[in-house]
């Protein structure tokens, strides 16, 4: 599977997913620390995969998403920005709501 095989296959398989630099409880960036703590606010599980590790994935995404920077926030296939996008949904509480709506479709899903 190649390197854009797996991000479209990741982006499906996962509702909410955020591609970060670290992890969510040890993140290697301040934007992506913002990012990681505003989902982890909305409640919700969330799917994340550490750029740092996944080199290839870091190379290929900001094409494939035609978005240069990173985090990035996928919901339900579609990429909703990086941290001030996030962070302006967030105190907007449109965050909140979209995540939460995201998570109990795919729990009805499931």
């Amino acid at each position: 599977m190649d390197t854009v095989e797996k991000i479209k296959s990741q982006i499906a398989e996962n509702p909410i997913i955020l591609y970060m630099k670290g992890s969510p409880k040890l993140p290697s960036c301040g934007f992506s620390a913002q990012a990681a703590q505003a989902l982890m606010n909305c409640g919700e599980q969330f799917a994340y995969v550490d750029i740092l590790q996944n080199p290839d994935i870091r190379a290929e995404l900001p094409a494939y998403a035609n978005w240069p920077t990173f985090p990035q926030l996928w919901v339900e296939g579609e990429l909703i920005g990086g941290c001030d996008i996030i962070m302006e949904m967030f105190q907007k509480g449109e965050l909140q709501a979209l995540i939460k709506e995201t998570a109990a479709k795919s729990a009805a899903a499931e």
